[in-house]
């Protein structure tokens, strides 16, 4: 059973509540896929299985969570109604004793079925995610300021869409419907 130093250090600093959750849930998903390797992603442990994310688990100031990368894809349809109705990440709801988590066999099988899912290849189907950017607005001032500076106006149009937006909403403090907006022209 290889484990991952990070994950150590992960299960050490968080609430003295969540460690024993985090400790049992790791020993359930290595004894349930003895080839499942650890790693860290997005600051928080995972568990991968054959080249795949297979599961995850989470700790948060009172709450844990854990949750399956193919729920959508598992039997138990009730794991992907639980991520939904957002009381936690994750797919088992909010985890705050061990006593939240399903039997230990319930999650066996869940961790099995999650391995069995990355064994046969399966992938999520994802959303395409929309290319068109949304229109623009930017705030009267930011564009008078612009439009008599060619050097300023050159530069903000070479922003990226995201960058151009964090400047729009920093740089006046209207409310978004404001009628001192303007949108955009193309640069």
């Amino acid at each position: 059973m290889k484990r991952d130093h990070r994950i150590d250090a992960y299960i050490a600093k968080a609430q003295p509540f969540a460690r024993p959750i985090l400790k049992h849930i790791r020993s359930l998903v290595h004894n349930a896929c003895p080839d499942v390797e650890e790693t860290m992603k997005w600051s928080f442990p995972h568990f991968d299985y054959q080249g795949e994310m297979m599961c995850s688990m989470a700790s948060f100031k009172e709450h844990c969570a854990f949750g399956f990368w193919k729920a959508s894809l598992m039997k138990d349809k009730s794991l992907t109604a639980n991520a939904r109705s957002e009381t936690s990440m994750g797919h088992l709801g909010r985890i705050m004793s061990l006593r939240d988590l399903p039997s230990d066999k319930k999650m066996t099988a869940y961790i099995k079925e999650a391995a069995k899912l990355n064994e046969a290849g399966v992938k999520v189907k994802r959303s395409p995610v929309p290319t068109a950017k949304k229109e623009l607005i930017v705030p009267k001032g930011l564009m008078s300021a612009l439009k008599r500076n060619a050097k300023a106006m050159t530069t903000f149009s070479l922003f990226s869409y995201s960058n151009k937006k964090n400047m729009c909403n920093g740089s006046e403090t209207q409310r978004p419907n404001s009628p001192a907006k303007t949108a955009l022209p193309p640069l």
